[in-house]
């Protein structure tokens, strides 16, 4: 199932159920599609070795039912599935959800269903930046879902985040995370694809159990899950199942009123060594120097007395 909120209106496309859908869009996707790749009927139809006219009867409606050959030939080429190009009305879409279901990340890594994006669009079809405030933190891992629920949120834009890519704002709580301070805002980037990570990667990652929580995560592909850990220390690291994960944005940056302490540069920090180092061996040097001394000291006494 896809989601999206456009102009305060909520639109919802389902996959699996067809019984409240008068018709299917396949010619008005393939035609959406053809255009927004910027294609003439010629040029795609070359592309796809068939003729324009047949083309044109598939963009027109005149085609009711496509050949198994047509849905397949369509379906590789544009590289999104038979099932959405038949049920979805790709031209309520935004571009950042037809690159999810171009890049196949339209299904739970547990095989289940198509992932729910719910977001928000400006008048342009742009994705909004959505920023989830400390009182809507709470309530978030029951309408992160909720088209409705995601439209009450203050939308935000900033003129560094790339275009074409979905960003939200998160608070952060607790020292977990340090040197990013307690009660900053991060702002992540929708990941769909869970598997990229494979390194340890911050992200803010929505679980069922915990909510929102900002972690380290690496995708540990023998164990299905997602290991979070922090920079801390102090707290130990943990799994979670990707059944428990609800969503995982890529962190980009954040935002905090704690204005850092100052830290000695890395020429000061070098200087500061070589003093130590210096320090210490004339240390050695005195203590080799005064057991020296020392040790003449008892062989003179010792002749003395012979």
């Amino acid at each position: 199932m896809a989601l999206v909120i456009r102009h305060g209106e909520c639109h919802i496309f389902d996959m699996e159920n067809t019984k409240n859908m008068s018709h299917f869009f396949w010619a008005s996707n393939i035609r959406h599609l053809r255009k927004r790749k910027k294609l003439g009927q010629e040029a795609l139809a070359a592309e796809l070795g068939i003729s324009r006219s047949k083309l044109n009867a598939h963009e027109n409606g005149q085609t009711k039912n496509p050949a198994a050959d047509d849905l397949m030939l369509f379906s590789a080429y544009f590289r999104i599935s038979i099932d959405a190009l038949l049920k979805a009305d790709l031209s309520r879409l935004s571009e950042l959800q037809l690159r999810e279901l171009e890049a196949g990340n339209d299904v739970y890594l547990t095989g289940t269903k198509l992932r729910v994006l719910a977001t928000t669009v400006d008048p342009h079809n742009r994705d909004n930046a959505e920023l989830v405030p400390v009182k809507a933190k709470a309530g978030y891992t029951a309408g992160y879902g909720d088209p409705e629920y995601i439209a009450q949120l203050p939308a935000f834009s900033l003129p560094h985040l790339p275009r074409g890519r979905k960003h939200r704002m998160f608070p952060t709580t607790g020292d977990s995370m340090l040197p990013v301070p307690e009660d900053a805002f991060v702002i992540g980037e929708y990941l769909g694809d869970w598997t990229s990570l494979t390194r340890d990667t911050p992200c803010v990652v929505v679980t069922r159990g915990e909510g929102i929580v900002f972690k380290l995560a690496r995708w540990l592909p023998e164990r299905r899950a997602l290991l979070l850990t922090s920079l801390n220390t102090a707290y130990a690291p943990y799994e979670v199942p990707a059944g428990e994960v609800l969503e995982v944005w890529r962190f980009r940056n954040y935002l905090t009123d704690v204005f850092p302490e100052a830290t000695p540069p890395a020429q000061e920090i070098g200087r500061m060594v070589t003093e130590i180092r210096d320090d210490v061996r004339r240390l050695l040097k005195r203590e080799h120097l005064t057991a020296a001394n020392t040790a003449g000291q008892r062989s003179h006494n010792t002749r003395g007395k012979h």
